[in-house]
């Protein structure tokens, strides 16, 4: 199934291109596709989806993921949900009100017109994923199911239980093994992007290493689509499966892409908290969880190790009830994150080091029974009493923020094409929609709409021009690129220091986190910068990596993708120290209002900060992007 959809954007000069993308993107005619090659890296929801529709439009497509399914790509993750606008619940819900809570959501910092694109899009990818068999939760009489998520006073969330990511990856693969047998997409799984190939300023291939025999490949084609999702595991301790990474948009970086807003992180209030200095990673519990658990801490300090069923209600503060009365607990994600830090910090938090706050579902189950409970939310409630051995059903969860998602990405205009022409890039990998916090169900959202309904009507207004342009992999440039692969796999190798991967990743991670994670300031910003050069240096003086290169080696890989993390952190930090106000996840201390919420500067920081790569030991240029609100007017977000 294919959608296109009738744009009705707002008055003014927002973004009137788009409806002649519907037109352009019949420039190359049925009959021309199969002689264009797309190379599409990432096989999650956004690049499996784009693969799918790509092929099914008659384009050749070679498709890489770096596990060995694509089923296995973490957007399964995303379990509570995605949003779309079609008012099921009669509760006032429209296309423009998810557009205005999407910005307001972001704290201004995203554009208007990619944003309204969204909104309007939503309502097809429920459509389109319903004609897939995916089985959202419906209603007794048979609609849709909805319900709410955090920044959003309607529900407007479609889910499956808490597995909504997993089962439109399943409708999304179904789509996509289908053009696989039907010869329109090659599946390239355990294959890891290294290096973007440029020729004659355009994005004509990539480099790639085959993870089982080692194997180094050049691969040309038309265009590149990048889908390979967020850089979260720089911090080392996130939500995101291990093998996530940020290889393949920062070797982009390197090639001249700029990459933009790379600071803005967003920091997840539910998930299980950290149990011990050697874990290497964490779980999330989903948002979703927010609409019938309620939070609290104990309102005296000397309260906290007593058992929850032991604190009486009246010494309990349920602070997010309190502070924002409107949103209660579900009050956006990098609000809630900030509330749950400094109730610890005051010594209020629960559970080993102090560093939890309770989600409590006794309410909810004496309202609505158990089974009801179980109906929404029963794999998450499995998933947790397997990782902490407790049973929530009958004790409150513990929670406490951690790394999940990342806003920022390669810089792409509304078309979804990077400033390297022929390189385009969608999902998490961009920056393009959510700005400086993105709510809670619009991932999901994000990455099938670029996937499935925007890739494919703004790409053929590359590809008309392409016609006999692609390169032969024998090209000085892919020779080049080759080389450099080569020359960087044999340089870890050779390295044969004395300490392990995880000893750096994790020492990077624990800076980042306490310097530029929930709350940075300029002092410790300039800490950050100082110490990770002098952590990189050591990291290539010595590092161990056994192995060869000639092998199925997991220590090769993930020390690629260690090195590129540190050298990423930095463009972190500069990010986060060049803009000198709060915005959203963003939070620089020196920058809140009285109340302690974020402080913007829209006089000076309205804008999109992408940086360009100045080559290895130079400092990047920053190119800024001029933010313009035509519709929305900026205001000091609350949600009180």
């Amino acid at each position: 199934m294919i959608g296109t959809f009738d744009a009705k954007i707002p008055p003014g000069p927002l973004a009137q291109k788009w409806r002649s993308h519907l037109d352009h993107s019949r420039l190359v005619s049925p009959n021309n596709r199969r002689k264009f090659e797309i190379i599409v890296v990432g096989s999650g929801l956004a690049g499996g989806s784009a693969a799918a529709t790509l092929g099914e439009l008659g384009y050749r497509v070679r498709c890489f993921c770096f596990q060995d399914s694509a089923r296995r790509a973490h957007s399964i993750a995303a379990q509570g949900g995605i949003n779309a606008a079609k008012n099921y619940q009669n509760d006032g819900d429209s296309i423009y009100r998810l557009f205005h809570d999407t910005i307001k959501g972001g704290d201004f910092r995203s554009r208007e017109a990619n944003v309204y694109r969204l909104a309007e899009i939503a309502n097809n990818i429920i459509d389109q994923c319903v004609a897939q068999g995916v089985p959202f939760a419906r209603e007794y009489s048979g609609y849709l199911a909805n319900r709410s998520f955090g920044g959003a006073q309607v529900s407007r969330t479609f889910y499956a239980r808490g597995q909504t990511g997993q089962q439109l990856l399943l409708g999304c693969y179904q789509a996509l093994c289908r053009q696989i047998a039907a010869g329109t997409v090659q599946m390239f799984p355990q294959t890891e992007m290294l290096d973007l190939v440029i020729v004659d300023g355009q994005a004509k291939g990539i480099v790639t290493r085959n993870l089982r025999s080692g194997k180094i490949d050049r691969h040309a084609a038309d265009t590149v689509v990048l889908a390979t999702g967020g850089y979260g595991n720089v911090f080392y301790l996130s939500t995101n499966a291990r093998g996530c990474n940020v290889t393949a948009t920062y070797r982009a970086y390197k090639r001249g892409a700029l990459f933009a807003n790379p600071s803005f992180t967003q920091i997840h209030p539910t998930c299980i908290p950290v149990s011990g200095e050697h874990q290497s990673k964490l779980t999330l519990m989903s948002e979703s969880l927010r609409n019938d658990g309620r939070v609290w801490v104990p309102k005296r300090k000397e309260d906290r190790e007593k058992a929850p069923g032991e604190i009486p209600e009246a010494d309990r503060d349920y602070y997010l009830e309190r502070k924002y009365p409107s949103y209660g607990n579900l009050a956006p994600r990098d609000i809630s994150s900030r509330a749950a830090k400094e109730v610890c910090d005051e010594g209020r938090g629960v559970g080993p080091g102090g560093r939890g706050v309770y989600l409590d579902f006794a309410d909810a189950i004496k309202r609505l029974g158990e089974n009801r409970i179980r109906e929404r939310y029963g794999n998450l409630f499995e998933v947790y009493q397997k990782i902490t051995g407790e049973d929530a059903y009958k004790v409150p969860m513990r929670i406490y923020p951690a790394v999940h998602y990342t806003m920022g990405g390669l810089w792409v205009d509304y078309d979804l094409m990077n400033n390297v022409p022929g390189l385009f890039v969608i999902g998490e990998a961009n920056f393009s929609d959510h700005g400086a916090n993105r709510l809670g169900a619009s991932a999901l959202m994000q990455g099938l709409a670029d996937g499935y309904f925007v890739l494919p009507n703004t790409l053929p207004n590359y590809l008309a021009g392409q016609m006999g342009k692609r390169p032969s992999p024998g090209a000085p440039e892919f020779q080049e690129a080759e080389e450099n692969v080569q020359a960087r796999v044999e340089k870890l190798l050779r390295v044969n220091g004395t300490r392990s991967l995880d000893s750096f990743h994790r020492e990077l991670g624990l800076l980042l986190w306490e310097k530029c994670g929930m709350s940075r300031h300029e002092k410790g910003l300039r800490e950050a910068l100082q110490k990770i050069p002098e952590l990189r240096e050591q990291f290539w003086r010595d590092v161990r990596v056994p192995g060869n290169e000639e092998d199925f080696n997991q220590s090769l890989e993930r020390a690629g993708r260690v090195a590129d993390f540190l050298e990423f952190a930095e463009l972190m930090c500069m990010d986060a120290l060049e803009r000198d106000e709060s915005a959203g996840a963003h939070f620089r201390e020196e920058h809140q209002t009285p109340d302690g919420e974020a402080l913007r500067d829209d006089e000076r920081h309205a804008a999109v900060f992408a940086w360009e790569f100045q080559g290895d030991g130079q400092l990047p240029k920053l190119q800024r992007e001029p933010l313009h609100f035509e519709t929305v007017h900026l205001t000091q977000r609350s949600y009180k």
